[in-house]
């Protein structure tokens, strides 16, 4: 099932958008994996008719999660954009992946979002995950609302989530984090600014009463106390404890503003299955969300020495767009789903798509005039025409030849490129090859497609081993690349991956290289004698000559050398397992009038250093890798015992100082052979429950164990 592509859906009738920016809402649903991100997707798509009824995950059929991969594993893998119309206002749900494996996805649904809906589920504790995602949003300064779901669930509990979330996301006070609206009983919510009731017993929308009771009271004055606490009227607070009575358009007004600015994060209960507090939701998402005028746009450069200005988000001014997800139909294409952040979009018009910065992921810099053919608004698998798209909306446009995500759609007049977000850098390293020789364009085609549309895999044909290595961010992002891989028909085998190795002299060593060959006219003759003598780590080669009396002619040495430095690239126990941190001396020799040659000494050097070789003193060297793992306190133990088994070297650890509080981190600094990282992000993930993780960068060369250097030399046999 999961290697069968779903067709993307066209609809013939042409689809109604927002006619101006200060009507568009951008908001991200993130939350952790099972929280019920796309169940509330569902549900809002439902109440407001844009789909007839809502889909299950466990029937396969909801609208955001339409990819066979999704429907296989009941998960979302991939950024899907669902939009929806409340209050003549149209709201584009981004429903992102809450798995690590697929940050990547999350940070693009964050760039093309202008608030975020935080999901969590009241029947499940705040774990470090979560804290992650929480952090996520805040490394780009998102705005944030709460939404606590899975009310109805047997383990959930509304006053100790928010309690938790208040812990956690809250601030020093926990006053950053406070409901706008709390739970009377299963279905009837009370909102807390408006002193209402909502019933929801006779379904969506609900019957709407005025409280008669004073529960309220605490909780009501301490979310007041909060909102002015974040006025930018310094006189309400002495109004407020002086007695007045603030208007509650007023605190509306300033609980809008604190939300738009990310210094308070309102709390809303819904029940996506019952349809408990979806209406108050429609109501945060249209009225107390940011609209893409109020906040600033990415920023941008103009390319080919033009003048950089600042971009603005209105209909009228210069095109600028982002890619922030990219895939290939079979019937439409390469399909671009692009986020508006200036100017207006229309079929045939002529656009500039620059993608640069991803070369070291296997995303060469490219530029290209294009023209845009039809068209859409995305609605998760369907494509809904429309006539075109303005500033601060979500479309989608096929056909676009080299467009990629993360790539800037500017007009073909004024080209410019956008700073591009940060994307995780992969750390699992999958070793791949075709299936046949028959099967490798169709692996070299499918990885072009990949790499189009996930800037997270990053692709490398090693030149020390000749593998081809695709790096994913885990083993979800793994499954999820190898399914897609074959689901295109290319035929893949994985296979284990080889550690580039070299090898060095640890005593000095002497060789001779004799050539005499004579078989009719010129023959072949010259003799070489070298010294081989060890050198420090990262020194490399080094040739030199201390020849006595022209025993090798003066114009034979540099071709003594060229042989030496050939014999040591390619191995010499070894194919590919070349030699470095040696100096080879050339210290005797003989030459022939006739019969010498420069192709003659070049052999004669390269068998001299092969019979240094024999003469025994050669070792294996390893490339160690120094990691920086930031993991939760509580697991620090646990992770410094895996290092140990790892042959890793601890050099040092510290506090993470950007740890919420009561998350508290270490980071560990050490030193590990890449041979001992191969599964390391898998490894890291089940030791810290998800919690984990890590950088690496190449540290230097080190002399490897005797016990392990049989399997570094031959992995198939490991």
């Amino acid at each position: 099932m999961s290697n069968k592509r779903a067709a993307v859906k066209t609809a013939t009738a042409l689809f109604d958008t927002a006619d101006r920016p200060e009507k568009i809402r951008n908001i991200a649903l993130v939350g952790h994996s099972g929280a019920g991100k796309t169940t509330l997707v569902e549900a809002l798509l439902a109440v407001t008719g844009t789909i007839p009824r809502a889909g299950t995950i466990t029937d396969g059929n909801t609208v955001s999660d339409h990819d066979p991969v999704e429907v296989a594993q009941q998960r979302s893998v991939a950024l899907s954009v669902c939009p929806i119309q409340w209050d003549n206002v149209v709201i584009n749900l981004l429903d992102t992946p809450g798995y690590p494996d697929f940050t990547g996805e999350l940070r693009a649904g964050l760039r093309a979002a202008d608030g975020a809906l935080f999901v969590v589920s009241a029947a499940d504790d705040i774990d470090p995950i979560t804290v992650s995602l929480w952090e996520e949003c805040a490394a780009v300064g998102t705005p944030r609302a709460v939404v606590i779901t899975k009310l109805d669930a047997p383990r959930a509990n509304y006053p100790a989530t928010v309690a938790a979330c208040q812990r956690v996301f809250g601030g020093d006070d926990g006053q950053a984090v406070l409901p706008l609206y709390v739970p009377a009983d299963a279905t009837t919510l009370v909102g807390l600014l408006t002193e209402c009731s909502y019933d929801y017993t006779a379904g969506f929308p609900p019957s709407e009463s005025p409280v008669r009771n004073n529960g309220i009271h605490e909780p009501r004055a301490a979310l007041i106390e909060a909102i002015i606490n974040n006025s930018e009227d310094e006189t309400l607070l002495e109004r407020y404890i002086s007695g007045e009575e603030i208007g509650l358009e007023v605190l509306i007004d300033d609980l809008e503003t604190a939300v738009a600015r990310g210094t308070f994060y309102p709390v809303l209960p819904v029940c996506a299955e019952t349809g408990l507090g979806l209406a108050e939701l429609l109501e945060v998402l249209s009225g107390g969300f940011p609209s893409p005028v109020e906040l600033d746009t990415p920023e941008s450069l103009a390319l080919y020495g033009g003048t950089t200005k600042a971009v603005e988000c209105h209909p009228d001014g210069p095109l600028l767009a982002e890619v922030v997800r990219t895939t290939v139909d079979p019937y439409l294409g390469r399909l671009s789903v692009l986020r508006l952040f200036s100017g207006t979009l229309t079929s045939e018009t002529s656009i500039h798509v620059s993608g640069h910065g991803g070369a070291d992921r296997g995303h060469p810099d490219h530029d290209a005039d294009e023209r845009v053919a039809q068209i859409f608004s995305p609605l998760g698998a369907t494509l809904r025409p429309i006539e075109r798209a303005i500033a601060g909306d979500i479309c989608a446009v096929g056909r676009l030849g080299v467009a990629e995500t993360g790539d800037t759609i500017s007009a073909k007049s004024a080209p410019m490129l956008m700073a591009p977000w940060e994307m995780p850098e992969p750390l699992l390293p999958i070793a791949v090859q075709a299936a046949t020789r028959g099967d490798e364009d169709a692996l070299a085609k499918a990885l072009g497609r990949l790499t189009a549309g996930d800037p997270t895999l990053r692709i490398e044909r090693h030149a020390d081993t000749g593998q081809l290595v695709l790096w994913c961010l885990g083993e979800a992002h793994a499954d999820v690349v190898l399914d897609r891989l074959r689901a295109t028909g290319a035929h893949v085998d994985t296979v284990p991956l080889r550690i580039g190795v070299q090898e060095t002299f640890t005593t000095e060593a002497r060789g001779h290289g004799r050539l005499v060959k004579q078989s009719g006219g010129h023959g072949q003759y010259a003799v070489c004698d070298v010294i081989v003598t060890p050198l420090p780590r990262g020194a490399g080669i080094e040739f030199a000559q201390k020849v006595v009396g022209g025993a090798v002619p003066s114009q034979f040495i540099s071709s003594v050398e060229k042989g030496v430095r050939a014999q040591l690239a390619h191995g010499l126990t070894q194919e590919h397992i070349p030699v470095v941190d040696v100096l080879v001396t050339l210290v005797d020799g003989k030459a022939h009038s006739v019969d010498s040659s420069d192709s003659a000494f070049q052999t004669a050097g390269a068998l001299a250093v092969k019979d240094a070789a024999a003469q025994g003193g050669l070792a294996l060297l390893e490339p160690l890798a120094a990691v920086d793992i930031t993991v939760p306190d509580t697991h620090v133990g646990t992770v410094l015992s895996d290092l140990s088994s790892r042959r890793g070297r601890v050099t040092g650890t510290e506090p993470d100082t950007a740890a919420l509080l009561g998350m508290e981190r270490t980071i560990v600094h050490a030193e590990i052979p890449d041979a001992e990282l191969v599964r390391y992000p898998t490894t890291l993930r089940s030791l810290s429950a998800g919690t984990g993780r890590f950088t690496r960068r190449f540290a230097r060369f080190d002399l490897v164990p005797a016990n392990v250097a049989a399997s570094l030399r031959n992995p198939e046999d490991g």
